[in-house]
């Protein structure tokens, strides 16, 4: 895993609740910048408790990506943020402007920033349809329960009704092995 960003990007990262946002935005008006989230919670809609999202008062028009740009049913991949995110880069470094990436999840900002290669989605698409399946023959409760295994907290937040964010949420453990709920943790 070697270096592959060859562009200058600053990179604001720590725990809950220590002024990420605050710094990125008073560090983009100081530098010329602007930023990218590399939370990937953020990217969701309407997924704005428990994922601190900075608000466009908070913004104080300083462009911000990477927030708000899929719906929760929505599949996205730690592949798509990467390729997303350097093009980001790219455009903004185009621009004569600093990027900065703030907050986040580690695999996603270590996509961005090393050598990350990724196979096609196939894999995702796969578990993804294998849980649909389950669902269906042995119902939405069955689904539920296998989350309430591996990520009791999301399970308590998301209904055995919402299949979709169900599945989404044992997806993302399936692909990062990080748990849905660690990731909202370290955001807030």
């Amino acid at each position: 895993m070697g270096e592959v960003q060859r562009e200058k990007v600053a990179v604001i990262i720590g725990p809950t609740a220590v002024g990420k946002t605050k710094l990125s935005i008073d560090l983009a008006k100081a530098l010329n910048g602007e930023i990218i989230s590399g939370d990937s919670m953020q990217i969701y809609r309407t997924m704005d408790i428990g994922t601190a999202k900075v608000t466009k008062a908070e913004m104080d028009g300083i462009p911000h990506y990477m927030i708000d740009i899929k719906n929760p049913e929505d599949s996205f991949s730690v592949a798509e943020f990467q390729e997303r995110v350097r093009k980001h880069i790219r455009e903004i470094t185009e621009r004569g402007k600093l990027p900065i990436i703030v907050g986040g999840t580690g695999l996603y900002i270590q996509s961005v920033l090393f050598d990350y290669q990724f196979t096609d989605d196939a894999g995702d698409v796969i578990y993804r349809e294998q849980m649909e399946k389950l669902a269906l023959e042995r119902g939405v409760e069955y689904v539920h329960k296998k989350l309430q295994e591996v990520d009791p907290e999301s399970a308590e937040r998301i209904h055995a009704n919402n299949v979709r964010r169900v599945i989404r949420a044992l997806e993302i453990f399936h692909t990062t092995g990080e748990k849905m709920s660690n990731q909202l943790e370290k955001q807030e």
